[in-house]
């Protein structure tokens, strides 16, 4: 109770200075408000009292309005970009250099020799039918190629279209062709990839327009097949190694070697060797701009072992990146040949949260990072191959060969995965998976781009071409021959052609500063008014708010004080029944219910007759009978 009273009376101070009603408390503000419009509501006559409530209407809408635009346009997250050009010292960046051929063909013909025949087959159909199909019947590894064959599609009836098979069995769904029917030329037919799954009941066509790619798509997803068989360790093994590949090296005015070198198995080329990753060691700094200062770099390619029918591109792939990221060099690098010089150059800077959809690391990113084993740094490359390689889980129940592959999963193949195939294609070619890991992966806020600009030249020239390759054979083999050709040579030299760097860098377009200004700038031009008079108007809310609890509370005391009187069922008591309830406390009313025909009472009830109260005696006296007499002969007079 006493808290109570201390609160209602906290309550009451609280409100002393505005009143107790709404109307109190408007003519309060209007009064001592600092905002010229109200006073004028107050001080002026009937009508321009009328006139400048509308003013004030009116100027207090478009404030509001002019606020929701400003502050609309500062939850919008926009950036100004701002591009800034700077000299310094900078550190080298990190080269990856990789053979265009993933693997030695003398490691991997016992492997590839099934699929190679074959491959020799599809190419005899194609470039000579009737030679094609009087070889067709030697021993061929038909699980190969029943599995994922190639056809010929005839399409010269267009309502009609005939599946032709290139060792000539005959494949057709809507017509029945005769028997006289050959295989169509060029013009008439379009090459395709027979993919099914479901033992066969259900497949899809993959077309080409040209038969070389499609010999090559369909050679490649073969071996495939087969390398995602064979452990790891076997295929860097049976890759070019770094000693071999890497000839001479040097890296400004130091020598170095293979060893500087860190090795990957990239999938797509084998092994690749990355300098100045900074993984182990602190990133080399560049000393000066130009080639003397760069990094120098004769390769042996080693053209003659190539995989024919695997690779149809000679050279290196290169790329630039920075240290601690993941080289994706067949999206990102170049192809170098000889005499090849790069110059390097931009770094971008994006905006966080809420400004821009990019990340610093990765960690919001709900999609799991195959490339973490790497402790490499956050990409949107990385996050889109994790993303397709976990949808090729889910929908295949396995892993394809070229992205990395998590923890108790296993690669695809023909083996134990029949489907795979079918599976791969159709989730290679689907929009909406594309789209999903687009909408789930991030940019990186940081990102430094490196642009290289290439010029060539051949290397050595003809008169040097003797002395230098017999000097590199002596090097590579101990051999007194040459064993070099210029074919299989390439030599890099990479360097700064100048300091010069761009910064391109994100910044707030509106930052709270400028919400403010252009809150107060309206405010005051539209009302005359300051942030002290928004503090009055935060005032009269708050004493708006403690006067409609005062009411609640009063309405509410007011409801609980009828409720109690309604709950009490019978007539209120009579004077008799008070009087002899103070002066008897054995009395007790007479509870008998009246007669129907007294009438009636509140509630629909009679009321109950009184009960003749027992004698008090007590008040009973006894008097002479001479003074009884003289008291009422007074009377009488």
């Amino acid at each position: 109770m006493h808290v109570k009273k201390y609160l209602l009376k906290c309550l009451h101070r609280l409100q002393k200075g505005p009143g107790y009603t709404y109307k109190e408390l408007l003519v309060w503000y209007c009064d001592n408000t600092n905002t010229h419009g109200p006073k004028r509501i107050i001080c002026e006559g009937p009508k321009k009292k009328a006139v400048w409530f509308l003013i004030t209407l009116l100027f207090a809408a478009l404030v509001c309005w002019q606020w929701s635009i400003f502050i609309k346009t500062y939850l919008s997250w926009e950036v100004s970009v701002s591009l800034s050009v700077g000299f310094k010292t900078m550190d080298f960046p990190a080269v990856t250099i990789c053979n265009a051929s993933p693997f030695k063909y003398s490691k991997v013909k016992h492997l590839l020799k099934d699929l190679d025949e074959l491959m020799e087959a599809v190419l005899e159909s194609i470039l000579a039918p009737e030679l094609g199909h009087a070889n067709a019947t030697r021993a061929l590894n038909s699980s190969i190629w029943n599995h994922t064959p190639l056809v010929l599609i005839d399409e010269r009836n267009h309502h009609h279209p005939v599946v032709l098979d290139l060792f000539g069995d005959r494949h057709n769904g809507s017509s029945n062709s005769s028997a006289s029917e050959k295989i169509c030329n060029a013009q008439g037919c379009k090459m395709a990839m027979r993919l099914c799954s479901l033992n066969g009941t259900q497949c899809t066509f993959r077309n080409f327009t040209s038969a070389t790619q499609a010999v090559t798509e369909w050679y490649i997803l073969q071996a495939t097949n087969i390398f995602a068989q064979v452990p790891q360790q076997e295929l860097v093994e049976m890759s070019y190694p770094g000693e071999q590949m890497i000839l001479a090296c040097l890296f400004g005015a130091e020598p170095c070697n293979y060893r500087n070198f860190t090795p990957i198995f990239y999938p797509h080329y084998g092994n690749c060797y990355i300098f100045n990753w900074g993984m182990t060691e602190k990133a080399l700094p560049s000393a000066n701009p130009g080639t003397e200062f760069g990094l120098k770099l004769i390769l042996d390619i080693g053209q003659e072992d190539y995989v024919p029918f695997l690779t149809s591109t000679a050279g290196v792939r290169l790329m630039l990146h920075e240290q601690r990221s993941y080289p994706f060099i067949r999206d990102e690098g170049i192809y170098a040949m000889s005499g090849t010089e790069t110059s390097i150059g931009d770094k971008l800077q994006r905006m966080g949260e809420p400004y821009s959809q990019c990340t610093v690391n990765g960690s919001e990113v709900p999609i799991p990072n195959f490339y973490s084993d790497y402790n490499t740094t956050y990409s949107i490359q990385a996050c889109l191959r994790s993303c397709f390689q976990d949808h090729m889980i889910r929908n295949c129940n396995c892993g394809h060969y070229l992205y990395p592959l998590p923890r108790g999963e296993k690669y695809c193949n023909n083996r134990d995965f029949p489907d795979w195939a079918h599976c791969y294609s159709d989730l290679q070619m689907s929009v909406a998976q594309r789209e999903t890991c687009i909408r789930m992966c991030k940019e990186s806020c940081n990102d430094t781009q490196y642009k290289m600009t290439i010029s060539m030249a051949d290397w050595p020239s003809e008169a040097s071409e003797d002395w230098i390759f017999h000097v590199l054979s002596q090097e590579r083999d101990q051999s007194t021959n040459i064993t070099l050709s210029r074919k299989g040579i390439v030599k890099l030299n990479i360097y700064f052609q100048e300091f010069n760097y761009r910064t391109i860098e994100e910044s707030a377009a509106n930052n709270i500063v400028w919400l403010l200004s252009n809150l107060g700038g309206q405010f005051g031009f539209w009302m005359g008014g300051s942030v002290l008079c928004l503090i009055e108007f935060g005032e009269i809310i708050i004493d708006f708010v403690w006067i409609t609890i005062i009411k609640l509370v009063a309405l509410a005391k007011s409801l609980r004080q009828r409720r109690a009187q309604a709950n009490y069922s019978g007539p209120p008591p009579t004077v008799a029944e008070l009087v002899g309830a103070h002066t008897n406390f054995s009395f007790q009313p007479d509870t008998a219910p009246r007669s129907p025909n007294t009438g009636p009472y509140p509630n629909e009830q009679a009321l109950p007759i009184p009960g003749t109260p027992p004698p008090n005696y007590d008040s009973l006296r006894l008097q002479p009978l001479d003074v009884i007499e003289s008291e009422s002969d007074g009377d009488a007079i």
